[in-house]
C-alpha cells in the first residue's frame, strides 16, 4: 500500500515495500561510518585523521499506526515519525462504545 500525497490526503496504490514509509516513500539509505583519531586543530592539535571508513545503513523510524483514510476506512499502515509529527497522516479517533447525549446529570 504505497500512498501518494495530495494535499495531505492519500490515494491508495497497489505496492508496498518493507522498510518504506507508506505516506512519503522514505526508505533505507546507504552511507559511510567514518572513524577518526587525533585532536582537532581548533583545540590545539594537529588535526584529525580518518582511520576507517565502513558502509552503513540509515533506516527510517517507521511506526505502525492506525490511520483514517480519506475514504473513511481505518487501516494500520507503516509510516515514518516525521509524517506522524507533521500531520501527513491522520490517526483514527478512538471513541466510546456509545454516547448518551440526551442524559441528564
Amino acid at each position: 500500500m504505497l500512498f501518494t500525497i495530495t494535499s495531505h490526503l492519500f490515494t491508495a496504490a497497489e505496492n508496498s515495500m518493507a522498510r518504506q514509509c507508506e505516506a512519503c516513500g522514505k526508505k533505507v539509505q546507504v552511507g559511510n561510518r567514518v572513524e577518526t583519531r587525533g585532536k582537532a586543530k581548533y583545540l590545539g592539535g594537529v588535526g584529525t585523521k580518518i582511520t576507517g571508513c565502513t558502509r552503513r545503513k540509515f533506516v527510517p523510524n517507521l511506526q505502525r499506526v492506525h490511520v483514517t483514510l480519506p475514504s473513511g476506512e481505518n487501516k494500520t499502515v507503516r509510516v515514518c515519525v516525521q509524517c506522524i509529527r507533521s500531520g501527513v497522516v491522520r490517526k483514527t479517533v478512538k471513541t466510546k462504545p456509545f454516547d448518551v447525549s440526551g442524559a441528564k446529570k
